[in-house]
């Protein structure tokens, strides 16, 4: 067991880690591509940007102009993004240390990130959602999933 899973054991051994989870929830949504990288900094540091959702988030997501968080209670987030293009969208989900998976009626954005020997470890998904199916329009997401972990890995090392 890798130690940062020490005193992480559920029912039947040791739970998934953030980046493990997402890999699962990925694997189950068709046209879903997640990028994954090492990046040279400590996860507090790394996290301190991706979860801010009013303030980093928007600086290394390629296509956020701005987003402005509605509500929150406990980790069940709520919030307005408007895009680059002028798009808008009304997401509702779960921000937490270490993870965030975020649903409008259209799109999905899904992050995590894990200690991994005082660097973290961290993946990125997300795309146009195909309403009432397990499902994301794949043209051009990985393209900016690289772009936005390009990003992050800049203005956090």
């Amino acid at each position: 067991m890798k130690e940062s899973e020490e005193g992480n054991e559920g029912r039947g051994g040791p739970l998934l880690d953030d980046v493990r989870r997402m890999r699962v929830m990925v694997a189950g949504v068709r046209g879903a591509h997640l990028v994954e990288r090492v990046l040279p900094a400590p996860l507090p540091r790394v996290w301190q940007v991706m979860g801010d959702l009013e303030g980093g988030f928007g600086e290394f997501q390629p296509d956020m102009r701005s987003v402005r968080v509605l509500r929150r209670e406990g980790d069940r987030v709520e919030a307005l993004a408007r895009s680059r293009y002028g798009l808008r969208a009304h997401f509702h989900g779960v921000l937490r240390p270490g993870w965030c998976w975020l649903q409008s009626r259209f799109l999905v954005i899904g992050m995590a990130a894990a200690d991994e020997d005082g660097r973290t470890r961290v993946a990125l998904t997300g795309g146009v959602r195909v309403p009432g199916r397990a499902a994301l329009v794949p043209f051009g997401a990985r393209r900016e999933l690289e772009e936005a972990m390009t990003r992050l890995a800049a203005r956090v090392t």
